[in-house]
């Protein structure tokens, strides 16, 4: 997928702003605080209906303002008119060639893009969720009955915590209540489990040879897939369980517990890797993550990488600049403050590149 054209109104700090882009690279360059890293984030929401760095919409309107809009014009497999708009007082709404979705979700998918920010370091220091959320954003960009499913577990476990919640509040146990969630969350557990396990299988062996490529065959690093589920069945997990959720008023075991283990020459990233180690892991996840949703989805992503050079040395850089400007790359966006160094590196690889100073 190409974007062609983007439009702002009201949206973070620009009241209005139109780009026309190069489909290989283009470059948002210009001290902090100018929006660039808000440009690559306008972009994320026109792929996923949301922005990539807060889920209150009203910290995406411009100051003062009552409503954003965003307007993107993609080319590919099928040309697509995106509208994203949100007004304070209403909610929001995406539009594809003028026809609003009635589900939100039916978006997701239909234009693929992958993120690398300073902020992924969340995947490897934070919590599981993250990790979680790095899975269930890949799987589904290419696979509409894992979205599903996942909303519809995700629903039965709110509505089973909530349960708890009451029951507590009442002094009483009503275990043939929490049957019925039991079912609902096992129904949808076994496609969820497989389709992470395989997953994380196909993610594998790409990973690895990223990482080898960025880091020069420095370090071996290794990613596995961690689930309750590998030891037992949903069902008996949740009724192990009961008496604990009880107590704990909130279901303490199931897909909702997932993780995934990073590691660096047999050792937790988190704890032993370098700042720039930790970048090249991330980078090679999503590299990977990019590579198998080409594969899966039969489209190539878009690619927005803020503060390329951030925490990177020479040559770790060097190796990515060679991908960033390979036919196994489509269309890059990509932020730097310095414009000069922009220009540099990319001046010698002959890239096809659109520099927009801010």
């Amino acid at each position: 997928m190409q974007l062609e054209k983007l439009k702002l109104s009201n949206y973070k700090n620009y009241s209005s702003q139109k780009l026309g882009f190069t489909a290989k690279i283009n470059c948002f360059t210009g001290p902090n605080g100018r929006g660039k890293t808000n440009l690559l984030d306008s972009i994320y929401c026109l792929c996923f209906a949301k922005s990539y760095f807060t889920h209150l919409e009203q910290a995406n309107v411009l100051h003062g303002q009552a409503f954003y809009r965003l307007e993107g014009q993609f080319s590919g497999l099928e040309d697509l008119d995106i509208v994203v708009k949100y007004e304070k007082a209403g909610r929001k709404v995406i539009e594809a060639g003028g026809v609003a979705y009635e589900k939100i979700r039916n978006h997701i998918g239909k234009i693929p893009a992958i993120i690398i920010c300073p902020n992924d370091n969340e995947l490897i220091l934070g919590g599981s969720e993250e990790r979680r959320k790095f899975v269930d954003g890949t799987l589904s960009q290419f696979d509409g009955q894992y979205l599903n499913q996942l909303l519809a577990y995700n629903k039965a476990l709110s509505q089973r915590n909530s349960a708890l919640k009451q029951m507590a509040s009442q002094g009483r146990f009503d275990q043939d209540l929490l049957e019925v969630y039991n079912q609902q969350l096992v129904a949808n557990s076994t496609y969820i489990f497989e389709e992470r396990q395989r997953l994380v299988d196909d993610l594998k062996d790409r990973f690895n040879d990223f990482y080898s490529k960025i880091s020069g065959d420095k370090e071996k690093v290794s990613l596995q897939y961690k689930s309750q589920l590998f030891e037992y069945d949903m069902g008996d997990l949740l009724l192990k369980n009961s008496e604990k959720d009880r107590i704990l008023q909130r279901t303490s075991s199931g897909l909702h517990r997932d993780d995934l283990i990073f590691e660096i020459d047999g050792m937790v990233v988190k704890r032993f890797g370098s700042q720039g180690q930790q970048k090249s892991f991330l980078i090679a996840l999503k590299l990977a993550q990019f590579d198998l949703i080409a594969e899966r989805g039969k489209r190539k992503p878009i690619l927005l990488i803020d503060d390329l050079f951030d925490k990177l040395d020479l040559e770790r850089s060097g190796f990515l600049l060679e991908l960033l400007n390979s036919d196994s790359i489509g269309q890059v966006f990509i932020t730097d403050t310095d414009p000069d160094r922009i220009k540099r590196a990319f001046d010698s690889k002959g890239a096809d590149i659109e520099i927009f100073e801010l």
